[in-house]
């Protein structure tokens, strides 16, 4: 999916805003049905039985405030990185992170339930791919570079305030786990399409050479 030849890259589906309304969709469900936070909340001990909740808890929430919070930026970082790498990239970059996130946070914590794993995945690889894009962060403009340096270190310092036993409420590793999986698969992706590149002008290369030479022969040849 990532490096797919024939994918249109830049073919744009409004997959991240789509993915907003969903969200927003299910924390509606998860108000009126309080079964289905219980149901499909992400159990460090259940993955086994129901693997399926590594992903489903991707799409709960625990409150209005980590809702907003989190689709602010997904509706944000995820349209710069759709419009960057296309629509099904995109959607393969998010679930994938999104479960990476989630295995991390299985192994740390008993239960935890949100998209930000997702959503540092797709903040990892705009890092890559756009490093010097300003983004709004932390109440002001900066590039993504400097942004993702600062979230990476508030991560660092959440995840082990919580190893040492200090109630924190966050996923600090499902956010290093997205983070840094998203810019593992950017290096990937820019050093593909880099390839790509260098791959088609070496075609188009070698097919000016063989014409410049069929012209020599046709030119010998006239005369």
């Amino acid at each position: 999916m990532l490096f797919r030849r024939k994918q249109r890259k830049k073919k744009f589906r409004w997959i991240a805003l789509k993915l907003v309304g969903i969200i927003f969709v299910i924390f509606i469900l998860q108000v009126l049905f309080k079964g289905i936070t219980e149901n499909f909340s992400l159990i460090s001990t259940d993955i086994t039985t129901r693997p399926w909740i590594l992903i489903t808890s991707i799409f709960l929430h625990g409150s209005l405030t980590h809702l907003l919070f989190n689709m602010f930026a997904l509706f944000l970082f995820g349209l710069f990185l759709e419009k960057e790498i296309g629509s099904s990239r995109f959607l393969f970059v998010f679930f994938i992170t999104g479960l990476i996130a989630s295995l991390a946070a299985a192994y740390f914590y008993p239960a935890s339930l949100g998209a930000s794993g997702a959503i540092y995945g797709v903040m990892g690889m705009l890092t890559v791919l756009r490093p010097l894009k300003l983004v709004w962060a932390f109440g002001v403009p900066m590039p993504m570079i400097i942004a993702a340096i600062l979230w990476v270190a508030i991560d660092f310092s959440g995840l082990s305030s919580s190893l040492q036993g200090i109630p924190v409420g966050i996923a600090y590793a499902a956010h290093l786990a997205g983070i840094f999986s998203g810019a593992l698969f950017g290096f990937m992706l820019k050093r593909y399409l880099r390839f790509e590149r260098l791959r088609r002008r070496g075609m188009a290369g070698r097919y000016a050479y063989h014409e410049q030479q069929r012209r020599r022969l046709e030119g010998r040849a006239g005369i």
